[in-house]
């Protein structure tokens, strides 16, 4: 398991969070979050909170936009960490 990032907001129905800080040359760490979309994203406690479906803003530190599972609410999201397996 990897960290993501953590939720920043909520928007038209999805969580949009915030990507850590990078180490090393920028298009590597760009390529590797590219190749995320569709990945499963999990909370703190492993339960499955979505997928990813879009990746956006600087290189160095992009936001990732989460569709959500059925039943998840995504006000309580905010401010949570979210891990990619």
């Amino acid at each position: 398991m990897r960290r993501v990032g953590s939720v920043v907001r909520t928007a038209q129905g999805l969580a949009v969070l915030r990507t850590d800080d990078t180490e090393g040359d920028a298009s590597d760490s760009s390529d590797a979050i590219r190749n995320e979309i569709g990945t499963m994203v999990l909370n703190d406690s492993l339960e499955t909170v979505g997928r990813v479906v879009d990746v956006f803003g600087p290189v160095d530190r992009p936001y990732i936009a989460v569709t959500p599972d059925s039943g998840v609410h995504l006000p309580s999201l905010v401010g949570s960490t979210l891990y990619a397996r």
